[in-house]
Formats: structure tokens, C-alpha cells, sequence
């Protein structure tokens, strides 16, 4: 027999029949109608606790203190290891933000890179960074390239 609109049906004991409540005490589901007496939870509009909710009372999450902060000026810097640069680089090129973003070593909305010196390195380099820690310029400069930091100063707030 093929299945058609008229003759589709759900499998046996997929579905139940509506709890009909407040239909006359004989139905086990009369005058209160399964929600027990008076109360929070019997009344209209109750769906569950938010999250949290404890009643009324001050919920844990605002009772309990917040540690730390966050820092509006903290800058989140790319990490690029030598032994990427070496990897990836031919002798003699640049490296910047854009060239590392072309090779696909830094995300396309990255903003600052700082190279670090994990690794070794023997090609001649010229690199410009927001920031390079010591070992990679030291490493960098033996190898006879040359390291550019663009880091931005530090700004003092504006006084107002």
C-alpha cells in the first residue's frame, strides 16, 4: 500500500490524548487541577523559575562578590614563533601584518603581531611588528635582518 496524505498516521503510542484539568473532581484532575494548594507555582503565569531565582531571596549570583576587572586597554597581540618565520619566509623578504595575514599565519582582523623567539633562524629577514621580545631581535639581528617595533607609546588618560 503506498503512503498518501489521507492515509498517514504516527506510530502507536506516539501520541496521548490532552490532559484536560479542572473537568469535575471524578477526573483526577479537578478543582485545583494537579497544581496542588494556593502558592507561587498554582498560580497563572508560572512557567519555571528564571535562572537563579531563588525565591526572592538575593540570588547567588549577585550576592557573590566579582574578583578582578577588565582592562579597556589591553591589547591582544598575535604570537608568531622564528621557527614560523623561518618555515615560511624566503631569504631577503619583509615580513609585516600584511604579509603574515597573506600567508594565512594571522587572522584578516588581526591588528597587532609580536614576534617571538621560539626557534631558529638563518635567513635575512627584514621584520616590522607591533612588538619582538629580545631573543627574537638577537636572533633576528645575527642571522643579518633587521627588526622593526611599531609599538604605540604609552598614552596617559586624558585628564577631565
Amino acid at each position: 500500500m503506498a503512503i498518501t496524505l489521507h492515509n498517514l498516521h504516527p506510530n502507536e503510542g506516539a501520541t496521548r490524548k490532552k490532559k484536560r484539568l479542572g473537568r469535575g473532581r471524578g477526573s483526577g484532575k479537578g478543582k485545583t487541577s494537579g497544581k496542588g494548594v494556593k502558592g507561587q507555582k498554582a498560580r497563572a503565569g508560572h512557567h519555571g523559575a528564571r535562572y537563579a531565582f531563588e525565591g526572592g531571596q538575593m540570588p547567588m549570583p549577585r550576592r557573590i562578590g566579582k574578583r578582578g576587572f577588565t582592562n579597556p586597554n589591553r591589547i591582544d597581540a598575535y604570537a608568531i614563533n622564528l621557527s614560523t618565520l623561518e618555515r615560511k619566509f624566503d631569504a631577503g623578504s619583509t615580513v609585516d601584518l600584511a604579509s603574515l595575514q597573506a600567508k594565512g599565519l594571522i587572522p584578516k582582523n588581526a591588528e597587532y603581531v609580536k614576534i617571538l623567539g621560539e626557534g631558529e633562524i638563518t635567513k635575512k629577514l627584514s621584520v616590522k611588528a607591533y612588538g619582538a621580545s629580545t631573543v627574537a631581535k638577537e636572533k633576528i639581528e645575527k642571522a643579518g635582518g633587521t627588526v622593526e617595533v611599531t609599538g604605540r607609546a604609552h598614552q596617559p588618560a586624558a585628564q577631565g
